[in-house]
């Protein structure tokens, strides 16, 4: 395994040795659903889907956990505020977290826990740290006794002194004001669940930790987030999980933000960008395209011209592999891929450098079919762009990006469509590029984007052409 990961822990790049040969183990941290999806959650289920797609090339058999935090303050406070039952407010919003996920391509995890249905495993795990001194309880309230661990604070660089106080609204009978809840109390009108020491509800950080060990095993390999994570969630994880006494993750993976004016997208700031309105701007593969064409660990600054020069890079692929596969048929196709695309990708996943060797092959299969390259030339070069293309997620010739549209309607479409280019076609035959130019705004409008080449005029749908 040549593979190399940055580790968050270990503040370096590291060759990737999985726990079981063969296999790699991921866990991430999903959707807290107290609210509806932004492109700033979609970043992070993209790096960590092309993550697994890349494992699943070298040959290892993947088991990716994605989570849902289904109870917190902030659904308790949201749901409250909008007027509905937690549980209802939660669900709504982890439904449009499934279908944001769908529209994207990003691919299911292999099982999706809700923290909901893990309180015994989260009982079994505070009683272990009870046990091993790391714990105690205050009546109903068990927190975490953060001086009991001597690396709090490794993986984030934070020194115990200058730990501010845990997030919990009063102390409660802590110890430290350092120390965080494992467990909260019942309070009046909230959800709660029995424990031997009384009823309440689970802190943030343990429902991960008693999932992760629950689906991953005792040591796994990869535990994945957003930067803004790093403190003090996956702190807090770690302090739990080798506390009580597991090894817990090798590799800890955090993919930073994406930002607007330079600040990191939020709910606080005003400025969080929906994938619900993003795709009237774009399709979903060119916003997928979009935030997953920078390193994982580099800011993504947003704006409107970012998304259309990446939605610009994609319809290059996407001109170039319709246009060959006209050319040299579909089918099953034997792909290679360029030692530059696989070193990069090795490189802690350089995905901006492999977009690079991905963009001049299409380069050079736009020579190929404009020139007099045989047929298995130009085959090898398709079959080899749509592989590095489907390893990001972005093949276009993928079932999930092929234009869902009732096959009778579509037929119907074409007819239409084809009529219109070849009157706009004996129009530019007779010179009269005004009327011409008057039947491609017309498709225009009507969100149909046409692409004028060698062997005639194309066309696609593209919800952002009638912009």
């Amino acid at each position: 395994m040549t593979l190399r990961l940055h580790d968050t822990a270990s503040r370096s790049v590291r060759e990737f040795q999985p726990v079981r040969p063969g296999t790699a183990s991921i866990y991430v941290c999903g959707a807290t659903v107290q609210s509806l999806p932004h492109i700033g959650h979609m970043r992070s289920a993209v790096v960590f889907d092309v993550l697994r797609r890349w494992l699943e090339y070298k040959g290892l058999a993947v088991t990716l956990i994605r989570n849902v935090t289904d109870i917190d303050d902030k659904i308790l406070a949201k749901s409250a505020e909008a007027g509905y039952p937690w549980w209802e407010w939660a669900m709504l919003n982890e439904r449009a977290f499934d279908s944001a996920y769908t529209c994207l391509g990003v691919r299911p995890p292999s099982y999706e826990p809700r923290a909901t249905g893990h309180v015994p495993e989260m009982i079994d795990l505070m009683s272990r740290l009870i046990e091993r001194g790391h714990a105690y309880a205050v009546g109903a309230d068990v927190y975490y006794d953060v001086r009991s661990w001597p690396g709090y604070g490794d993986l984030s660089g934070h020194r115990l002194e200058d730990v501010p106080q845990a997030e919990d609204e009063s102390l409660r009978g802590k110890r430290d004001p350092r120390d965080f809840a494992l467990w909260k109390s019942a309070k009046p009108g909230e959800p709660t669940w029995p424990t031997p020491w009384g009823a309440g509800r689970p802190g943030w950080h343990l429902e991960c930790s008693a999932m992760a060990t629950k689906y991953c095993g005792e040591e796994f390999d990869i535990h994945g987030g957003g930067l803004d994570l790093v403190f003090p969630h996956h702190e807090n994880e770690i302090a739990q999980s080798q506390g009580a006494g597991y090894p817990f993750a090798r590799y800890w993976m955090h993919n930073a933000w994406v930002t607007t004016a330079g600040e990191k997208m939020s709910k606080s700031l005003g400025n969080t960008l929906l994938v619900s309105e993003l795709i009237k701007q774009a399709r979903p593969v060119e916003l997928r395209y979009y935030l997953g064409s920078a390193h994982y660990r580099s800011m993504l600054e947003f704006s409107p011209e970012s998304l259309t020069e990446a939605a610009a890079g994609y319809h290059r692929i996407e001109s170039f592999v319709q246009r060959a596969t006209e050319r040299v048929g579909g089918g099953e196709l034997d792909a290679v891929l360029p030692p530059a695309f696989v070193a990069a990708m090795d490189d802690d996943l350089g995905v901006s450098a492999a977009l690079a060797v991905l963009h001049n092959a299409v380069s050079d299969g736009n020579t190929q079919l404009g020139g007099d390259a045989a047929a298995p030339e130009l085959r090898a070069t398709l079959a080899s762009v749509r592989l590095m293309a489907d390893l990001l997620g972005v093949d276009p010739l993928a079932k999930e990006w092929v234009q869902d549209v009732d096959a009778g309607i579509h037929e119907a479409l074409s007819a239409l469509v084809d009529h219109l280019l070849l009157q706009r076609q004996s129009a530019r035959d007779r010179r009269d590029f005004a009327a011409a130019d008057e039947i491609r705004e017309t498709l225009r409008r009507a969100g149909i984007a046409v692409e004028d080449g060698a062997a005639g005029s194309r066309w696609t749908l593209d919800p952002a052409a009638d912009q």
